[in-house]
């Protein structure tokens, strides 16, 4: 494979990323530049069933940043992935319209593409587990977004069995977490609805046959960050660390019982997260409990890489 320069856009329910890298001689992605912006595509589209004017041109002024910067960089060729809340939108073609608009100004035929939650979970795998050393699989990777957790299980050779269920940070905080702290009862149905979910994805995945549970995307790292007590965001810092499931639940039931303010003043905290990192917090416990319960798992190693990486490691090997 000859070296060659792509982009790789991930369109999720709480925040769009970019991804521009050269691919080398041996197939592995040389960042180029990494982007991520809080756009809240997904505001509202669990009640309502469609995305929110606002909501799309909050998506268009980023996308717009990001096609200007794939023309300045040089990329010869794009992939742009909607996932959860654009699957579950009535009105999913004036976000389209949209993606035609503004990619295609760049690359002719550029547009975005709705991925099944399976397809969504493999490209996740493929990005998360690159760097991992194989002896420590089979390995159950976690992508836990805003619409919806991809739980999938492999190992360095292939993806064994993979589903998406319809439980995110988002879907889970517009849902059940209303007041500023959640009441007691609020977080009660919070925990029940993401356990009848994560069993739900469990019944598919045979995650005890996994020795490495692996968290990618903004919850699990900025889990990690807090966990490591960092006083910022550091991406080196928290990329294949490891936190001990003990730790993890402290920070976890911490952030569930903070205020806004409270989270809002933590280092790390994006504040595209604030408000809906309670519910990733919930999903997270639900998940470390039954993966202990499981697998006999201790341990949850972050990964900065994720389907972001499995878009662009694709655009390459579609070339």
């Amino acid at each position: 494979m000859s070296a060659v320069r792509v982009a790789g856009i991930d369109c999720g329910t709480n925040s769009i990323r970019l991804l521009i890298a050269d691919v080398d001689a041996s197939g592995a992605l040389v960042d180029v530049t990494r982007l991520m912006r809080v756009v809240r595509l997904g505001q509202g589209v669990d009640a309502t069933g469609r995305l929110a004017p606002e909501a799309i041109e909050r998506t268009r002024a980023a996308l717009s940043d990001y096609a200007d910067l794939i023309r300045e960089t040089g990329a010869t060729a794009v992939r742009m992935v909607a996932t959860s809340a654009t699957r579950d939108a009535s009105n999913r073609e004036d976000f389209f319209a949209m993606t035609r608009e503004v990619l295609g100004a760049v690359i002719p035929g550029a547009e975005a593409e709705v991925i099944t939650g399976d397809e969504e979970a493999r490209l996740s795998f493929t990005g998360a587990v690159g760097e991992l050393d194989p002896a420590r699989g089979p390995f159950v990777v976690v992508d836990l977004g805003g619409g919806s957790t991809e739980v999938v299980l492999g190992d360095a050779n292939d993806v064994r069995a993979a589903y998406s269920t319809d439980i995110g940070c988002v879907r889970l905080t517009e849902r059940c977490l209303h007041d500023d702290p959640p009441t007691a009862d609020q977080v009660s149905a919070a925990r029940a609805f993401a356990s009848e979910k994560v069993a739900e994805a469990l019944a598919q995945v045979p995650v005890e046959q996994a020795r490495t549970w692996v968290g990618v995307a903004g919850t699990m790292t900025t889990l990690a960050a807090l966990a490591h007590d960092l006083d910022v965001y550091d991406p080196e810092r928290i990329h294949l660390s490891s936190v001990p499931l003990d730790r993890l639940r402290q920070v976890c039931d911490g952030l569930v019982a903070a205020t806004r303010t409270e989270r809002a003043a933590l280092g790390p905290m994006h504040e595209g997260r604030v408000d809906v990192i309670g519910g990733g917090s919930i999903v997270t416990t639900v998940l470390a409990d039954e993966l202990a319960a499981r697998a006999g798992i201790t341990e949850l190693v972050v990964s900065e890489h994720d389907i972001l990486d499995g878009i662009a490691l694709s655009v390459a090997q579609q070339g």
